[in-house]
């Protein structure tokens, strides 16, 4: 699929000097409440959410090369994040209804890829939770709105970037070893099916195909699902399933593991062209912020949370393949 000349742009925007793309995720909204009510007697506030969105965008955007946040907390935040900065805003709705079978996804219902275009963002994201074993009906629906959200995303000249967290429809725990045995087929095939043209995606956010806790020398002596041989391959055949430019989510591993992560994406042949890192890079500053404040929760930002980012920059450096404009 050809890219238009505003789209380009956009993602000159979101990408730092060679073309890779080291963004920072703050779009979570029921995880953050979670992470923030674990440090409290007390539910997380709007305002609480807010303001640490705001402290990470002032913080830490500028040693990253884009900000990924919501339109429901975060456009205080994105007023705040450094000029050099992209932005991605979030289409989705926080979650799923686990009422209903097959994680269907929604939309946030006051906005539309018009509206995030006109609140300057550079791309709209949008995350989809998926099996490919799943009942054929229940893809079917996703794939429709997948594409509605592509001819969007085309009529507004805005990139597109579909974000793919695999799950089990049968119920597996997805940090089990039975699960990761699973996962390399379930990443790769979504891959494939939503690299096709009819989708107009413009970049894939996807999981690593592999729990690397269960790849051997990775998981400290516990137990093993792949050999580093096995793990290798699966990195290489995702990297074979897409045309597309792809970045890594870290999927709230830690910083270490994340970016060992992909110096092994890199040695086992994986084309990869940069991450959408939040949980790995700022999760610990959390606790920081409720039970010491924000003053205390910005100098965590200023030293652990810059250190994260400037390790990840390096790694990418030396692993991260450029986007070709």
């Amino acid at each position: 699929m050809t890219v238009t000349e505003g789209k380009k742009k956009y993602l000159e925007q979101l990408s730092d000097d060679r073309h890779v793309i080291s963004a920072l995720a703050i779009d979570q909204r029921g995880a953050l409440k979670r992470m923030i009510g674990e440090h409290q007697d007390t539910e997380a506030t709007d305002e609480q959410i807010v303001a640490f969105k705001e402290i990470i965008s002032e913080e830490l955007t500028p040693y990253a090369s884009a900000i990924l946040l919501d339109p429901e907390y975060g456009l205080p935040a994105a007023k705040k994040r450094a000029k050099s900065a992209g932005l991605l805003l979030a289409y989705e709705k926080t979650g799923y209804d686990a009422t209903t079978p097959g994680r269907l996804p929604d939309i946030l219902s006051i906005w539309s890829v018009k509206r995030l275009k006109e609140e300057e963002a550079d791309a709209c994201k949008f995350l989809l939770y998926y099996d490919v074993d799943e009942d054929p009906e229940v893809n079917n629906q996703k794939h429709a709105f997948i594409e509605r959200i592509g001819s969007e995303c085309t009529a507004e000249d805005l990139p597109f970037f579909l974000e793919i967290v695999t799950y089990d429809s049968k119920g597996l725990d997805g940090s089990s070893i039975e699960y990761a045995r699973e996962k390399p087929h379930k990443v790769n095939e979504a891959i494939k099916e939503f690299s096709k043209d009819l989708y107009q995606i413009d970049v894939l956010k996807v999981e690593v195909p592999v729990n690397m806790n269960f790849v051997d020398g990775y998981n400290n002596g516990g137990e093993v699902a792949y050999s580093k041989e096995e793990a290798s391959t699966y990195f290489k055949e995702q990297s074979d399933a897409t045309n597309l430019p792809f970045i890594f989510l870290s999927a709230g591993v830690s910083a270490t593991l994340f970016q060992e992560t992909l110096k092994f994406a890199k040695e086992s042949g994986s084309t990869f062209n940069g991450v959408l890192c939040g949980r790995a890079t700022w999760a610990k500053s959390v606790e920081v912020f409720v039970k010491k404040g924000e003053e205390a929760a910005r100098k965590w930002m200023q030293t652990e949370g810059k250190n994260n980012i400037e390790a990840l920059n390096k790694v990418l450096s030396e692993s991260a393949h450029p986007i070709k404009m």
